[in-house]
């Protein structure tokens, strides 16, 4: 049996459990939310990279043993604000692992993230409700922090049963408008766009209100330029340097044109300075 439109907002995820054969008191229902240090997230690594979300699950720390302790895991993701559904596992606490073992998600080692002999589980992606998978979200509750909770308490409803899963379209350079903290969980099909694109763009800092315009004249492109950024918060600019570390607005003033040269896209940087007066009211120091 499987549910339908119709159900969503009737059924909770327990029904859906003993719809799919599992008794809820046997499944422990986990929701990945924590945003890594470099600012990706579980939901970005489980569509990107599913092995290494599966390997950064798989590892828990001790403190959380007792909470863990069921033989099925429904694991789903934080996204966009929705708890999406990811998939049933299977899962048996195997040891520990060591301190120099990497984490996927934040590319930092367990002793790194202050992780003192963390937990190993082994865990199965099971096909029971994998038609499910991307496509269902439900309402987690207000408790958000609690990351990990039975399968039967707590009633979760299921909220949407989407067609597919599928991310969204890219809007066009001139539409496009986010945080840089974003740029590390953009989908593959926007990373590509913008790798293949160069010209200007703009930095808002929220704080302040001041703007600063930069150029993406090398081979990345404007992903390039603005992973540079989350990597030491300045992207190698002076003044920025000198200024407290903030999540900036970015968006992209002006595509040049691909015969364009370094040359090229440095003068219609100077152009938008000039415009937005960004060296006098902003950023700019030259």
């Amino acid at each position: 049996m499987t549910i339908s439109e119709s159900d969503v907002g009737v059924l909770t995820f327990a029904d859906l459990l003993v719809i799919g054969g599992f008794r809820p008191s046997d499944v422990r229902l986990l929701r990945h939310q924590t945003i890594a240090p470099n600012g990706r997230t579980p939901f970005a690594l489980w569509r990107d990279d599913l092995s290494a979300f599966e390997d950064y699950q798989a590892v828990q720390t001790i403190a959380n043993r007792s909470k863990l302790a069921a033989p099925f895991w429904a694991s789903f993701v934080a996204s966009h604000g929705d708890t999406l559904f990811v998939g049933m596992y299977s899962a048996r606490r195997s040891g520990s692992v060591a301190p120099e073992r990497i984490d996927p998600l934040s590319g930092l080692s367990e002793g790194e993230l202050g992780n003192e002999n963390p937990d190993r589980y082994v865990t199965e992606l099971l096909p029971d409700l994998a038609g499910y998978i991307g496509r269902l979200t439900i309402d987690w509750g207000p408790g958000l922090r609690s990351w990990v909770q039975r399968g039967d308490r707590k009633p979760k409803p299921i909220l949407e049963l989407r067609p597919e899963f599928k991310d969204p379209p890219y809007p066009g350079h001139s539409r496009l408008i986010i945080a840089l903290s974003d740029v590390a969980n953009l989908p593959v099909g926007w990373r590509e766009v913008l790798r293949a694109s160069r010209g200007v763009y703009l930095l808002t800092c929220p704080r302040t209100k001041e703007q600063y315009v930069g150029s993406a004249c090398g081979e990345n492109g404007f992903l390039g330029r603005w992973q540079s950024y989350l990597s030491n918060a300045h992207g190698g600019n002076i003044e920025l340097k000198s200024r407290e570390p903030s999540d900036y607005q970015v968006c992209i003033l002006e595509v040049a044109g691909s015969s364009s040269t370094e040359y090229d896209i440095r003068a219609l940087e100077g152009l938008w300075k000039l415009k937005l007066q960004s060296r006098e009211m902003g950023l700019n120091r030259n």
